[in-house]
């Protein structure tokens, strides 16, 4: 018999895989990935603050495809500890309208700066920490809003063959 070079590991190795990457998801770090991506710098002379997020931004394509990837640590943060449903989604919608808007050249990193996702993240990170699985009334507006906004995106398209199809036959 050959002896197994590499023996099964037992069920605290992957405890302790987790515990080696939980300084990544701590509050602190996380406090200082918002200010690094979303203010950590500001504009001479004026209240505007910026973080590497709007730097990266300037890359076109590729800027802001990274700095949504870095972005994803505080909803990630959230997931892990047991957010809700409802505000995972708003994060990942703040995100989503970040990387878009910030798609466009110039104006998109403007909106950026002004977004701000990563301290909107941070800041429903903190909220729902404080009160866990309880849904304020902008939770469910959002999602309320948000819902209608996706229908009527889905209908637009329907109503345009409608109203398509119906010129045809007129015509």
């Amino acid at each position: 018999m050959r002896p197994i070079s590499n023996p099964p590991r037992p069920a605290a190795d992957a405890s302790a895989r987790w515990q080696r990457g939980a300084w990544l998801l701590r509050d602190d770090t996380l406090q200082h990935l918002e200010i690094l991506l979303d203010e950590a710098f500001r504009i001479p002379g004026t209240r505007i603050r910026f973080g590497i997020d709007g730097i990266i931004g300037l890359v076109p394509g590729l800027g802001d495809v990274l700095a949504g990837l870095l972005s994803l640590i505080i909803p990630l943060a959230g997931w892990a500890r047991g957010l809700p449903y409802v505000t995972l989604f708003r994060m990942a919608v703040n995100l989503g309208i970040g990387v878009l808007v910030g798609s466009i050249p110039l104006l998109g990193d403007a909106f950026d700066i002004a977004w701000k996702p990563n301290r909107r993240n941070y800041r429903l990170l903190l909220r729902h920490l404080g009160a866990p699985r309880r849904h304020t009334w902008r939770d469910w507006a959002f999602l309320l809003l948000l819902a209608a906004a996706l229908a009527a995106v889905f209908a637009l398209p329907l109503l345009v063959a409608i109203w398509l199809l119906f010129w045809l036959l007129h015509r």
